[in-house]
């Protein structure tokens, strides 16, 4: 069977596209499907893929457990899958790139709502840029606080920020120091019993930070805009700011693949801005 896709990245964290507005074509969209096509080698490469699929489609599907319920707020619901082929919550890079998908096609104007396994996400077109409302974090308390992400035989402690999906942010000297994350860091399976993206992070100015991750499912990647998410709100608490802070805050979040801009306003939201292109499409067997 052939069948449609397009491949686009938001700060080179990439992703394949599948349109499948009604369900139709992928059902419950089989893991193995999804690990193949986000095979760099034999497949079309990825971090993962975004299933572009109407919210009253996705319901229908015989997924019951799975259903998202929330065609009312939102038209489209974005069916995201780490390229392990294993369900996720949220991707911030991933919904940018999906929202700018939706621009392209006609089928959506900005400001778009769209539903994600963490509710409704709305997002902002600018021009190259687009804004994603990702919600309020949740800083977890003072026991998950002291975590330690580890690679090989170094260790260290991090603040677990949740985005809708869980990060164990570190601070390092240098970004270097965790070396190649070519397996997951280390962490307590008591705290996180589905796994954990992990961010190390160094300083670079006032309010600028860098970062590189490690996301479960997918390995090291390019960006995360979730993991920036958390990046920030740490970072700000490091510095300082109250939880929500007093005004909006904005923190410049360098990753290998670019610069994303997270603001932590005074209503307790976090934003996250950065650009997301389609680069390519095509039909595909895999």
């Amino acid at each position: 069977m052939s069948y449609a896709f397009l491949k686009g990245h938001g700060t080179e964290n990439d992703f394949v596209l599948l349109p499948d507005h009604d369900g139709r074509v992928h059902g419950e969209l089989d893991p193995a499907r999804v690990a193949a096509l986000c095979d760099r080698g034999a497949g079309l490469g990825g971090d993962g893929v975004l299933r572009v699929i109407r919210t009253e489609a996705y319901d229908a599907l015989p997924i019951a457990a799975d259903a998202v319920s929330q065609a009312g707020e939102a038209v489209w619901f974005m069916d995201y899958r780490n390229s392990d082929g294993s369900v996720s919550e949220m991707c911030g890079n991933g919904i940018r790139v999906f929202a700018r998908h939706l621009v392209d096609e006609g089928l959506a104007s900005s400001p778009i709502p769209i539903a994600t396994r963490d509710g409704v996400k709305v997002l902002t077109v600018e021009a190259d840029l687009i804004t994603a409302d990702m919600g309020s974090p949740k800083v977890l308390g003072e026991t998950r606080v002291g975590v330690v992400a580890a690679v090989g035989d170094r260790s260290w402690p991090a603040r677990h920020v949740d985005m809708g999906n869980p990060h164990a942010v570190a601070f390092v000297d240098d970004l270097a120091d965790a070396g190649p994350l070519l397996e997951p860091p280390s962490h307590d399976p008591a705290i996180y019993p589905s796994g954990v993206n992990v961010e190390f992070v160094a300083r670079r100015g006032e309010r600028h930070v860098a970062m590189r991750v490690h996301e479960r499912g997918s390995g090291e990647t390019r960006s995360c805009g979730t993991g920036a998410c958390a990046v920030m709100v740490a970072a700000a608490l490091a510095d300082g700011v109250s939880n929500p802070p007093a005004e909006d805050t904005a923190y410049r979040v360098d990753v290998p693949g670019g610069t994303l801009t997270v603001t932590w306003t005074a209503d307790d939201r976090v934003l996250l801005t950065g650009p997301a292109v389609v680069v390519a499409r095509g039909t595909t067997d895999l």
